[in-house]
């Protein structure tokens, strides 16, 4: 079936789940990226059977140019674009500024509940669409250190030339559109609404009832 946008997330991660349904009842947890990617997160955790978490990383903006991302932040992995020209100081300021935000993210969505532990199992990570993926890739790269069997990335759509990046960067990618012509995320979708952290919250309270 030729797919070239979607009704909103809800119909993504239903399309997307069909694509993953040999992980249906494994081994495997679904790591979704709030706050789009918790939606699409949800819809596959369901169909599929599987526990849902969440990774949380941040861009760190340039600083002449905040949407100008000239690397990414997790909290315990950093990936940095080659800048001379940028204060070491206002770099390693950044990445204490960022966790300290992810930690008071992660505490508001899941509360007192530690990460599930990923080591030796299958995770595949969630958005709804990459555009940049310079903090997808600082996610992978956390991931990584943590040692899981498989890591699986999973969106409904990204520009064409990022494709080869993902697929050298993961065990494997799956996605249902990769576009010559991108003009962001919220391009493909009918409906693309910005997620509050209230749905956030419930969506996971839903999943795991224990939060």
């Amino acid at each position: 079936m030729y797919i070239n946008r979607f009704k909103d997330r809800k119909e993504a991660g239903i399309l997307l789940s069909e694509k993953l349904k040999k992980y249906q009842d494994s081994d495997t947890i679904i790591l979704a990226i709030p706050r789009g990617g918790i939606s699409i997160g949800y819809e596959v955790a369901k169909r599929l059977n599987l526990p849902l978490d969440i990774i949380l990383s941040k861009k760190i903006g340039h600083p002449l140019n905040k949407e100008f991302a000239i690397g990414a932040v997790t909290m315990d992995s950093t990936i940095i674009d080659e800048h001379p020209d940028i204060p070491k100081q206002y770099i390693d300021d950044q990445i204490i500024r960022l966790r300290k935000l992810l930690k008071e993210k992660y505490e508001l969505y899941m509360g007192n509940r530690k990460p599930l532990d990923i080591k030796g199992k299958n995770v595949i990570v969630v958005d709804d669409g990459i555009a940049t993926g310079n903090t997808l890739l600082a996610s992978i790269s956390m991931l990584r250190k943590r040692k899981p069997a498989k890591i699986i990335v999973a969106v409904p759509v990204l520009p064409s030339d990022a494709v080869e990046t993902f697929k050298q960067q993961t065990d494997e990618f799956v996605y249902l559109i990769a576009s010559n012509y991108f003009r962001g995320v919220g391009g493909f979708y009918d409906e693309f609404y910005q997620v509050e952290d209230e749905e956030v919250i419930q969506l996971l309270r839903i999943t795991n009832p224990i939060i």
